[in-house]
């Protein structure tokens, strides 16, 4: 060790002397040899910086942000660089000079030094001078070449000091100087420079952890947290307030990482198949191997997350340092003749390894967490996406709710396990640490308490599978209560008009039911586990102290031994209890990677299965039969059939939605979908109809007046600016199918399938959409057009009809080819089709043939001459008058505008739907007392009593160890031991009691009452509720509240309350230990308190910040995915995946700055934690002539472990506050608005009510809400019992809200409704629903058995069931079925068309067979047959009922025996149909339009 040599021979590095310890260690005034002051201490900062040199200069070229000018702080410190630089010269010529004045041999060290320390600092102004050409503001390197520099001087400082009382030379100025330049130097590098110029990023992205080494990013990072910390404190934080996110978290970053990789792997599985395929091998003979979604995510995020894996390694090591210097801090006690100094080095280093170890930690941490929310961004962004091209065969394996969970459960699984991930690998290597210090300390006993640990292992392992297997029991329930909960919220309107609620919240508990059972099977595994975690380490402890002191008389248990491996205990505790939770965490993980690698392995639509050019499908085979259509282009093609013969699935096909089994089909042009079931978003009316295009007004206002939307436009409260709510719940069928058309015919594309459009409108209505929109004369006329149409009246005009009989094209042609072939479709005609409406219609006839005889060669021709004329017909027609329509149609432009500028500027009153709104300031008290409430009050104090005794148990058995090693030793030993033995033995076993248990039991039952709470509150609320609240907040309430209420909540009150009492018990043994603490704790806890206070104020606020903002990403996806065909048929797949992306960065937005505020609080209550450690171990050695060594190890080894109590106990008490806000959520809905009671006890109705169906309506008004106008006002009519009454009038005339109010969906605001003289306002709501029946608009079905939605409460017998399905012709397609009445049904219903569904909700109507029965518009999506059949079914079956029916087909209700016609609301005719043709008003006008009269 020549440094620590001081020699006169020159050819040594430092020249001659003496050596040694008795300097440096052995001396009351310790000092470090002149020798290692020159060299080591002046070399290492040296080595540091060129170490560091190369590999920063690279990364700066590779990394520029931009140029900073020359500043005054970037001045001073390249001026301080080169004053640093000027004085390692001085040095070095006074070196030099020495020699010169034959002062002796000068050792080389006092020329190689300096030299190298200049060179140095030329380097660190040089590299001061790159940066700030990088753009680099402040710099981690040079903070810690700095700091080191510094830290290294000062040692070399002191020394000066103390020597410069003996001599005084140059070199000694200099050094002066040198070590004030440094400090300069270290505070500049501290501030942070100014903006570079050309940036592209902005001040957020200094929050990056990546860029720059490791403690100038925490710190830096942390400072501009503290900023945000002091926001939240003075206020409730905002969305204003979070900082955008770092573009490497962004999910346009993150999510393509993970699909390419993903898709890798799906590749290299495809390779391997075909490899085996080609070269023969059986099937059998090999595993089918599946592409492995693991590697995907290691390649992804493992680069990133392996540095967290060095971090952890450091940080284990450190962890030991600890329980080191405790044994050293005992052996000083116990040498009296120790100088004092080496125990204040003692403490010192206590707390600089602390404090070391708290930033290694903490940056650890941040790493994971980080890691963590890019794999959620990537899970959520793939599952999106995959959903977007899934297959239809696929899509029905998938329920909503099922996906649903893989973004939020499966997802949340996944970032919950990143963070202690590491401990697989850490673990084990802190036990073997942990057993080699034991083996040091305590010889071969140590193996006793291996083999307690080894017989652990099996137990762990037999927890773990059976936890696994409920984990998959407890998802698969969780995934069909979302499912149904899902359909529950789609279908509301329909559960209410029924009077179903009941049936579906009892199906909804019955699953709730086994999730919980699932669940305490669990809590009761978790209570063995427990017990594993605290008896594990207490009895590795007891045997091997046990067995220390009894083999051999001679082992005495002194305080060193006892206390330096009860803290290696504590350490042996962390891994032990970690690693059960972590084997969990992986199983739960395990089971959610498999459920998502099965989603995103399943089939998807195939890409080539349509050939974009010209249309003609020739010789196509799909999975529904065999078709050969040739389309030409440009042309109107209508495709009729009966229900179910495959009309819906020929367009799916030319949409590519359908598997395709042989032949081609080719699509010439882009291609606009209208479907049958109109999609709406939740946007405003506007958004839906322009789609994400380009906004052109003038083309905009003629789609809205061809489509009749203007009318439409002038009822809603902000014109074209009003929301929709979601699925279109606050416009009509009518209205919604019309918007859809908009949305198609605004695209301006070249191929326009439209499946039934104009079946939800009425007839005049349809008749002018099929006019200005789709026929020849329409604004699609040079347009390719194929619809599906059950309207006789359009049938003339199309250029060529396909009739479709089972999924087969059974005749083809134009429509005078096919009446002259006198086949099935001209037979069908002359039944259903009146003479008058063919008169009507011979003009159409005459335009088809001369369409229909253009010849095939001469179509593009044509087509580009129509083109032309069209474009001037356009013009003309916007810029001048037409004919006989000049006046009006400039009048009715003027009206389109105003009513779409004035009412544009009053958007805010058609807003619907309320967002999630973030709750401020300290969650109440209230909710808490809810929640103990909820456990029971006796079970929540005996948890606590559990929890107090456990404590106190635990307590008295390491303070009686204290008391044992301070047993005297007599003759070798301790002659107490095995009554002491004894003792501990049975104070350690008594704290193993229940209490984990308890709180699991309790979690459960306060989980099952919040959840039918909010189940009966939800389905309680009004319809108005359902529209203005999104369906995301909804299934956000139900599935991610939930969980965190069934599985986080319970879990984290067990650790606070364990933290808790850990603190309080580390705090009573200190003050026992040395009661000089008690002037510290009191400033120390204020402190604690007041950053607790600090952090929990800012924390809880970003919590609620990221729940709200996680309900749009929900909400997003459910819309969706009830969208996919339409938005893949008009190729919006990416403005769509670009908006969930957006909404995922939003919510991730809130949840990064939760991540860097828990480091914040760590580091600083770490720090308290430190100080108390420090403190502790400081009066202990002042003190140590008074203190028994028992009690100073005690009091210690309890303060090592008080700064992860501290911390944890902050954290746990900031997450209480932060989940128990899914309580306050899921109570919110109690306090919202509610219908009027189901039922009245007891109830009043007389018996068999309704007996005969008058009903008597008395100047009704309603209105949809309380600041809106009445929609329907002074309807007074009178209906004698066994009338057939049909309804009709414009769009907004106010039908369905007739119906509405006479089921109570809505409230009447003025006048009454009396059925057979009873006031219905006066009834239970399920006493007036259940008696009264509707089939309406929307046919809903609910996945489950065929039988359980024709009867839910299972009230009638098989035989009436049959009997209702007969009558509703599905008797034959049910018997066909293999498993007829129990044939399930798909969510939605979409394994059946949408006319069976109709007939399905008949056959519901057919089987309660009430008094009065409204039909509103059901008939509209059945075939004219089909309807034929209905209405004689409806004529035959309730003959002497009351019937209402809201008509689009008037000759529906030409027999009926009054009309009644509503206009603006109000009534405007009510008499029988000749009558009212007679009179010639609104109804005759209807009539005509129809083609009636």
């Amino acid at each position: 060790m020549s440094w620590l040599l001081c020699t006169s021979k020159p050819f040594l590095v430092c020249g001659d002397g003496e050596s040694d310890w008795n300097r440096t260690w052995y001396t009351a005034n310790p000092d470090l040899t002149q020798c290692f002051q020159n060299t080591v201490l002046v070399w290492l900062p040296c080595l540091y910086l060129w170490l560091c040199a190369p590999i920063y200069f690279i990364y700066l070229r590779s990394h520029s942000r931009g140029y900073i000018c020359m500043s005054h702080l970037n001045k001073a410190k390249t001026t301080v660089g080169f004053l640093l630089w000027i004085i390692c010269w001085a040095d070095v010529f006074y070196s030099f000079w020495e020699r010169t004045q034959g002062s002796g041999a000068l050792a080389p060290v006092y020329l190689i030094s300096p030299t190298l320390l200049g060179i140095t600092m030329l380097l660190a102004t040089l590299l001061i001078q790159y940066e700030r050409m990088k753009g680099v503001q402040s710099s981690g390197v040079m903070l810690n070449f700095w700091l080191l520099a510094v830290l290294c001087a000062t040692v070399t400082f002191r020394s000066k000091i103390i020597q410069a009382l003996e001599q005084v030379s140059l070199r000694y100025t200099t050094f002066y100087i040198y070590y004030t330049l440094l400090l300069v130097a270290l505070f500049l590098s501290c501030l942070s420079d100014q903006m570079p110029l050309f940036s592209q990023s902005i001040k957020d992205t200094l929050l990056s952890f990546l860029a720059l080494p490791f403690f100038h990013h925490l710190l830096s990072c942390l400072s501009v947290c503290a900023s945000m910390m002091v926001t939240g404190y003075k206020r409730p934080l905002e969305e204003k307030d979070l900082w955008s996110l770092n573009p490497e978290d962004c999910s346009k970053k993150v999510v393509p990482h993970l699909v390419h990789r993903w898709n890798t792997e799906c590749q290299k599985v495809k390779r391997s198949g075909a490899k085996y395929g080609s070269e023969g091998l059986l099937h059998k003979n090999r595993s089918v191997q599946e592409p492995s979604l693991f590697w995907a995510l290691c390649l992804t995020f493992g680069p990133y997350y392996l540095i967290s894996c060095l971090y952890k390694f450091i940080q284990d090591i450190l962890m030991f340092v600890g329980p080191e210097i405790l044994r050293l801090l005992i052996h000083f006690i116990n040498n009296s003749g120790a100088p004092s100094w080496q125990g204040y080095f003692y403490t010192a280093l206590l707390f600089i390894c602390t404090c070391l170890q708290t930033l290694i930690l903490q940056k650890y941490f941040h790493v994971c967490f980080v890691t963590g929310m890019r794999l959620r961004t990537a899970v959520i962004g793939a599952v999106y996406r995959k959903a977007l091209v899934i297959s239809s065969a696929a899509r029905r394996t998938s329920t909503v709710g099922e996906i649903v969970n893989l973004m939020s459960v499966d997802a949340q699984r996944f970032m919950d396990l990143i963070t202690y991930l590491n401990m697989i690998w850490s673990a084990p290597l802190q036990v073997v640490l942990a057993l080699y210090f034991l083996w040091q300390n305590l010889g071969p006993s140590v193996l006793a308490g291996v083999a307690v640990m080894i017989l652990m292992v099996p137990v762990n392992a037999v927890i773990a599978m059976k936890t696994k297997t409920y984990q998959v029991a407890q998802m698969k329930s969780k995934d069909n209560r979302i499912k149904l909960m899902n359909e529950v919220l789609n279908g509301i309107k329909v559960l209410k008009l029924y009077a179903w609620e009941l049936a579906f919240k009892d199906k909804v508990s019955a699953i709730r039911e086994s999730e919980l059972r699932v669940l305490k099977k669990t809590a009761y595994l978790g209570a063995v586990s427990t017990f594993t975690w605290v008896c594990a380490p207490f009895l590795v402890a007891l045997s091997t102290f046990a067995v220390y002191v009894l083999i051999d008389e001679n082992n005495v248990l002194d305080a060193q031994k006892a206390f330096v491996s009860l803290a290696l205990f504590n350490i042996l505790r962390f891994p032990l209890n970690m690693l059960p939770m972590v084997i969990s965490s992986i199983v739960q993980a395990s089971v959610s990677m498999k459920r998502l690698r099965v989603f995103l392995s399943h089939e998807e639509l195939q890409e080539d299965s349509v050939e974009r050019k010209a249309v003609s499908g020739c010789q196509n085979t799909f999975s529904f039969c065999s078709l050969n259509v040739c389309i030409p282009e440009g042309s109107l093609v209508a495709v009729v059939g009966h229900v179910g013969s495959g009309k819906s699935s020929l367009l799916s096909a030319l949409l590519g939605e359908m598997e395709k089994l042989e032949g081609t089909v080719a699509v010439k042009g882009s291609v606009a979908y209208v479907p049958q079931q109109a999609w709406i978003q939740n946007a405003t009316l506007k958004d839906n109809i322009v789609f994400g295009q380009e906004r052109k007004e003038s083309w905009y206002l003629r789609v809205v007046e061809a489509c009749a939307l203007l009318p439409d436009l002038e009822v809603l409260p902000a014109g074209d600016s009003t929301e929709i709510g979601e699925k279109g719940v606050n416009l009509s069928g009518g209205q919604k199918q019309r918007v859809s058309l908009a949305r198609a015919v605004y695209c301006n594309c070249a191929v326009y399938l439209l499946d039934d459009p104009l079946s939800a409108v009425d007839a005049h209505v349809g008749k002018h959409i099929f006019d200005k929109v789709i026929g020849p004369q329409g604004l699609l006329k040079d347009r390719t057009r194929v619809l599906v149409t059950h309207g006789l009246s359009y049938l003339p005009q199309a250029d060529l009809i396909l009739v479709m009989v089972d999924g087969k094209i059974t005749e083809m042609g134009s429509y005078l080819e096919l009446m002259a072939r006198e086949g099935a479709f001209a037979e069908f005609l002359r039944t259903y089709a009146t003479a008058d409406q063919a008169d009507n219609n011979t003009s159409g006839r005459v335009i088809l043939g001369t369409q229909a005889s253009r010849s095939k060669n001469s179509i593009h021709f044509l087509q580009m001459q129509c083109y032309v004329i069209c474009v001037i017909l356009l013009y003309f027609y916007m810029t001048s008058s037409q004919g006989v329509q000049s006046s009006s149609s400039m009048a009715q432009r003027g009206k389109e505008g105003e009513v779409l500028g004035k009412k544009a500027k009053n958007a805010e009153v058609g807003k619907l739907t309320e967002a999630d709104k973030a709750n401020t300031g300290q969650v109440k008290l209230s909710v808490f007392w809810e929640y103990m409430k909820a456990i029971g009050l006796l079970l929540s104090f005996i948890s606590l009593l559990f929890f107090f005794t456990h404590h106190l148990a635990s307590l008295f058995s390491n303070y009686w160890l204290s008391l044992w090693t301070d047993d005297p030793v007599i003759n070798g030993t301790q002659p107490n031991r095995q009554m002491r033995l004894g003792v501990y033995g049975a104070l350690g076993l008594s704290q193993v009691l229940c209490y984990s248990l308890s709180v699991s039991i309790g979690g459960i039952l306060a989980s099952r009452y919040l959840h039918q709470t909010m189940l009966y509150d939800v389905l309680r609320s009004p319809m108005s509720f359902f529209e203005r609240t999104p369906s995301g907040n909804l299934v956000n309430r139900f599935a991610k509240e939930t969980d965190t209420i069934d599985s986080v909540i319970p879990s984290i009150i067990k650790m606070f309350m364990g933290s808790m009492f850990n603190v309080l018990g580390a705090c009573v043994i200190i003050l026992i230990a040395t009661p000089l603490v008690a002037i510290i704790i009191p400033p120390l806890g204020l402190l604690y308190f007041f950053v607790q206070r600090f952090y929990v104020s800012s924390s809880r606020q970003l919590k609620r910040l990221e729940s709200v903002s996680r309900s749009p990403v929900y909400t997003h996806f459910n819309e969706t995915l009830l969208g996919t065909t339409v938005i893949r048929a008009f190729g919006e797949q990416h403005r769509f995946i670009s908006e969930s992306d957006r909404r995922v960065d939003h919510n991730q937005k809130a949840y990064y700055p939760s991540i860097v505020a828990n480091r914040w609080l760590a580091i600083r209550l770490e720090f308290v934690g430190n100080c108390i450690v420090t403190f502790a171990a400081l009066f202990a050695v002042m003190a140590r002539e008074s203190l028994s060594p028992g009690i100073m190890g005690l009091s210690i080894s309890y303060a090592l472990q008080l700064t992860a109590s501290l911390t944890w106990l902050v954290r746990m008490s900031s997450d209480i506050e932060t989940n128990i806000v899914a309580v306050e959520k899921v109570k919110e809905y109690s306090d919202t608005e509610k219908e009027a009671e189901w039922r009245h006890e007891p109830s009043s109705l007389p018996p068999g009510w309704p007996t005969g169906g008058d009903i008597e309506i008395r100047g009704l008004g309603l209105r949809y809400r309380a600041d809106q106008d009445l929609a329907i006002r002074n309807i007074t009519v009178s209906i004698q019992a066994g009338e057939k009454v049909g309804i009709v009038g414009r769009t907004g005339a106010g039908k369905s809200s007739l119906t509405l109010g006479l089921f109570r969906i809505i409230e009447a605001a003025e006048g009454q409704i009396f059925i057979d003289g009873v006031d219905i306002a006066k009834l239970g709501l399920h006493e007036l629903r259940s008696r009264i029946t509707i089939i309406p608009q929307d046919p809903v079905v609910f996945s489950g058995s065929l039988r359980m939605n024709l009867d839910p409460f299972d009230s009638y017998s098989d035989e009436e069931v049959w009997r209702a399905l007969e009558l509703a012709h599905l008797k034959s397609f049910v018997s066909g079925l293999p498993d007829k009445l129990n044939h399930e049904c798909c969510e939605g219903g979409e394994n059946l068309s949408l006319g069976q569904r109709q007939l399905l909700c008949l056959a519901r109507a057919l089987l309660r067979k009430t008094k009065i029965l409204v039909l509103d518009e059901a008939t509209a999506a059945v075939d004219l047959e089909t309807d034929n059949l209905i209405q004689s079914t409806i004529r035959t079956q309730f003959e002497d009922c009351t019937v209402l029916t809201i008509a689009h087909r008037l000759n529906t209700i030409m027999d009926y025996t009054r009309v009644l016609v509503l206009d603006k609301g109000e009534v405007a005719e009510f008499d029988s149909p000749s009558a009212l043709i007679a009179n010639r008003g609104i109804f005759y006008k209807m009539a005509k339009d129809s083609g009636l009269v």
